[in-house]
């Protein structure tokens, strides 16, 4: 059985755990606050990131887009489609809206959350900053508009099959409804698709979720929401 060293709050620990998960995979979760640099976590990745997927005594991948790629390698079920197209149009698309999210979308929204609420919570005398929490919000605004117009004109975010690019910006969306931060009144058809994935099997992992002192908000494990 693979170990993953992840946070939960943290997408891109999420994506690995929503992939294992869609795809059957048992996995022994160990936390990890990849803010506090402590030094046996150092050891294993010196860049400070989860997640890291390890087998036995094998680290196996370190970082999302490495264990991303070992997830897929591994462990996608032979008798299902997996979470990257076969064909490179929908491929190159699916990459297109998952670096948005992974890196245009975190850059400019979720870690901000992120740095503010969570890993403040373990620097003594620190409180969330409440100017950069205005204009994460500000820019969430604005990626919300884009995602929900993608979620009025595609049944999935990359297109008619569900892949990878759903996975990550759903990831990512938890967090955020997970901290109360999504206005889900703006955003009819992006909240329809975010219920039609958190009512998948897999989502489950992510929706039993608790951090110690920070409750999810009131709706965030609710199907119907």
């Amino acid at each position: 059985m693979p170990s993953l060293l992840h946070h939960p709050l943290d997408p891109a620990s999420r994506i690995a755990r929503l992939m294992l998960a869609e795809y059957g995979v048992p996995v022994d979760l160990e936390e990890i606050k990849p803010w506090l640099r402590e030094a046996e976590f150092l050891e294993v990745n010196p860049a400070a990131t989860v997640p890291v997927l390890i087998e036995g005594d094998v680290i196996v991948a370190i970082g999302p887009l490495a264990s991303i790629h070992a997830i897929e390698d591994s462990y996608s079920p032979e008798a299902v489609a997996g979470l990257f197209p076969t064909d490179a149009a929908e491929r190159a698309e699916m990459w297109r809206l998952f670096e948005w999210v992974a890196v245009k979308f975190n850059d400019e929204v979720t870690r901000y959350f992120i740095e503010e609420k969570i890993a403040k919570r373990d620097q003594r005398g620190s409180t969330p900053d409440t100017g950069v929490l205005r204009a994460a919000k500000a820019n969430l605004h604005e990626h919300i508009l884009y995602f929900n117009w993608l979620a009025a004109t595609r049944r999935w975010l990359g297109g008619d099959t569900m892949s990878l690019a759903d996975f990550a910006l759903a990831a990512h969306i938890s967090t955020l409804d997970y901290l109360g931060d999504i206005d889900w009144g703006t955003a009819a058809d992006m909240r329809d698709w975010y219920s039609r994935i958190k009512s998948r099997p897999a989502f489950r992992t992510l929706l039993n979720d608790r951090v110690i002192a920070l409750p999810p908000q009131k709706g965030y494990a609710d199907l119907d929401f």
